[in-house]
Order: C-alpha cells, then sequence, then structure tokens
C-alpha cells in the first residue's frame, strides 16, 4: 500500500495540482491524508478545495488557519494569536464558496489508522488530549518547536504511535528512532520555492519506506 502525505497547501492550487498530478499518473497511491491548512495565506481557496474535495481517495484533518477562519463564518470567538491574520482570514472567509463550509466543520482534528501493525496518527500539530475538544480560540495547538529528534520526543511524549504525521511548522521534519517515524513533509504550498513538497509511504507488511519528493510547478 502506498499513501499520499501532504500539508499546508495555503490556498496554492497550482503547487495541489502538480502533485496531485504526480500521485495520479507517476506513483499511483492508495490513499492521501491532508495534514490541515488547506486554506489561509494563498488565495486560491475555492480551487483547492474543489480538488480535495471532490475525490474519495483523500483524507483530511483541520489546521489553525481552516478553523479561524470557520470561528469568523459562525462568529465564535476568533483567536487572540492569530489576531494579526483576522483581515486576512476575513478576505478569505468572504470570498469562499459557502458550499465548503459545512464540509470544512466535518473534519475532525486528528485520524489514527492502524495497517497491518503500524500504527498510524495523522495530525496537523500537537495537542494535548486534555485540550483535543478546546476550540480555536484556545490555541489548542502546541507551540512550535525547532525541528529535531529530541524535541519531537518531547513534544509527542503522550503517544505511542509507529508514525506520527504532522504539518503547521513548514520546514521539512524527518527523524527516525528505532521503529518510530517523525515525519512532517513541509508545506506543499507556502515556501519560496517553485516546487511542492509531499511524502509517499509504502507499507510492505511490516516493511516501512518513506518517500520525500516535490513536484516543479510555476510559482
Amino acid at each position: 500500500m502506498q499513501i499520499g502525505i501532504i500539508t499546508d497547501i495555503h490556498g496554492n492550487a497550482p503547487a495541489l495540482r502538480a502533485v496531485l498530478n504526480e500521485f495520479d499518473k507517476t506513483i499511483g497511491v492508495d490513499h492521501i491524508y491532508c495534514l490541515g491548512d488547506m486554506i489561509g495565506i494563498g488565495p486560491d481557496s475555492n480551487e483547492v478545495l474543489d480538488m480535495l474535495f471532490s475525490r474519495n481517495d483523500i483524507s483530511m484533518i483541520t489546521g489553525n488557519h481552516d478553523e479561524a477562519i470557520l470561528s469568523l463564518a459562525t462568529d465564535q470567538e476568533y483567536p487572540e494569536s492569530h489576531s494579526h491574520v483576522r483581515e486576512h482570514h476575513q478576505w478569505i472567509l468572504d470570498r469562499i464558496d459557502k458550499a465548503y463550509l459545512p464540509k470544512l466543520f466535518s473534519l475532525p482534528r486528528l485520524i489514527e489508522k492502524n495497517f497491518d501493525g503500524t500504527q498510524m496518527l495523522f495530525i496537523h500539530y500537537q495537542i494535548s488530549k486534555n485540550k483535543m475538544c478546546e476550540p480555536i480560540s484556545k490555541d489548542p495547538f502546541s507551540s512550535i518547536v525547532e525541528p529535531s529528534l529530541e524535541n519531537l520526543q518531547i513534544l509527542f511524549d503522550d503517544r505511542n504511535d509507529d508514525i506520527i504525521c504532522f504539518g503547521h511548522h513548514h520546514p521539512l521534519h524527518y527523524f527516525k528512532e528505532n521503529n518510530r517515524v517523525f515525519l512532517n513533509p513541509g508545506s506543499l504550498g507556502c515556501n519560496n520555492k517553485s516546487t511542492a513538497p509531499y511524502a509517499v509511504i509504502t507499507l510492505l507488511g511490516e516493511k516501512v519506506a518513506i518517500n520525500l519528493a516535490e513536484a516543479k510547478y510555476d510559482n
């Protein structure tokens, strides 16, 4: 089985299109996990959401930008920590096709899957179990730590998954300890290169192979 991992598209339709094209025409993944922040920062909210929701082979979770925009859509308390981008989030909300809002609301914050004994966690970033149901206004996501094995071990010390896939922090994170993996392929749509990063996880029984790649596109 081959699993595609993407995260932090941030409203960048050309970047997402390039990665999906590689998944479909070159790699042939069985399923794709999208780890949040589909919208916000970039302008292509409707195009991105159309590409994602029109497929039946993509599972998605919400990120902090998605949830902050949804808080505005429902007149809920907006996170003070995001006050510097509130005007931008309102700009996104004013232009988004409102048909996508119920679909975004229905998405979970995490997905747990077991593939033939390999336990995997898909999450935007670490959230303590006692904060899992807190609204985005309470800033449930943990503070970002610099990429290192030690920092990630501490960050996810309440988890015992074999592979932890996450996003939020835009640089690549790929660290292994014994049979445990911490993986963030990097922001697909929000970086200063004309490439969109992603990862492919190949599961063959107890064997796991991880390939990091980038799709070229005109940015």
